[in-house]
């Protein structure tokens, strides 16, 4: 989490999940949070992005997907500003990101030897009675105001990861980062933390990139999805049906994205071992 970032005191309660208003056409369109232009990155003779354009709208949740090895850490880290060594301007590069950013990995990465309040209090400023206010409500928003004074090693997974979210939604970031923050989750857990990111989306309103393997998940949760492969966007889809109700959009876009990742959707009945039936197996053990 970038120790950079800026607070702002104006909380809000979590709305119910919906879709989140739209902005009016006859508004003029705002400046995007995020904006990088020919952005490339090398390491050695390594190209891992190479002259790559990315627009993020303020409030919009974007979902980036990519196959191991296309460059989705690299252009995380440069968004949470964790790369400090790039030299951007170089090649007529431009990358501007907001100063007010929060990151939440795939594991919870919280300290063991502090209570749940203070992991989520870390990093701020102000009068302990207010810095622990500002832990208690951003917990209550998850659903953890009953474990303030817990270790970190008493809570689940789901839990520990609500903390997280806590720790980066306390801040009121401009930018929100998802690094595969459902990945190591059951399956029902996942699905809870889906509906609880979307409702804290709804109600702080950051500009959220989700980096996810997971094709689902990302039609699921996103406004729109962008495929990174050898460091290049290769594809990108916006997602106009409203959450919930996006059968027909995964139907239609699922075969389609996981091709470009190069997933073998079509060939998943020949790939699958089935399992023998009763008479065949004791035909195979005769």
């Amino acid at each position: 989490m970038d120790a950079r970032l800026t607070f702002i005191h104006d909380h809000r309660p979590v709305e119910p999940i919906g879709e989140r208003p739209r902005v009016n056409a006859s508004e003029p369109a705002a400046e995007p949070v995020v904006k990088l232009e020919g952005f490339t990155r090398r390491f050695g003779a390594n190209t891992i992005i190479a002259n790559l354009d990315l627009a993020i709208a303020e409030g919009e949740f974007v979902a980036l997907l990519g196959r191991s090895g296309s460059g989705k850490t690299t252009l995380l880290r440069t968004l949470a500003g964790l790369d400090p060594s790039a030299d951007h301007a170089k090649g007529g590069q431009s990358v501007r990101i907001p100063a007010s950013r929060a990151v939440v990995f795939q594991d919870s990465r919280l300290l063991p030897w502090k209570r749940v309040w203070r992991n989520v209090a870390l990093g701020l400023k102000g009068l302990s009675g207010r810095v622990r206010a500002r832990a208690e409500k951003a917990l209550s928003e998850v659903g953890l105001d009953h474990r303030l004074d817990a270790w970190p090693l008493t809570l689940s997974g789901g839990e520990a990861q609500r903390v997280a979210l806590a720790r980066a939604l306390v801040r009121e970031p401009q930018l929100l980062l998802l690094d595969e923050p459902f990945a190591a989750l059951d399956a029902l857990t996942r699905l809870k933390m889906h509906d609880l990111v979307l409702a804290l989306w709804a109600a702080h309103q950051p500009a959220v990139l989700m980096v996810t393997h997971d094709v689902d998940e990302a039609i699921a949760l996103a406004d729109r999805i962008l495929v990174l492969d050898q460091g290049r966007i290769v594809a990108q889809e916006r997602i106009e049906a409203p959450r919930g109700e996006r059968i027909e959009a995964t139907r239609a876009l699922r075969p389609r994205l996981l091709a470009l990742l190069g997933g073998a959707h079509a060939d998943h009945a020949a790939s699958v071992i089935p399992f023998p039936q009763a008479g065949s197996l004791h035909e195979a053990r005769a």
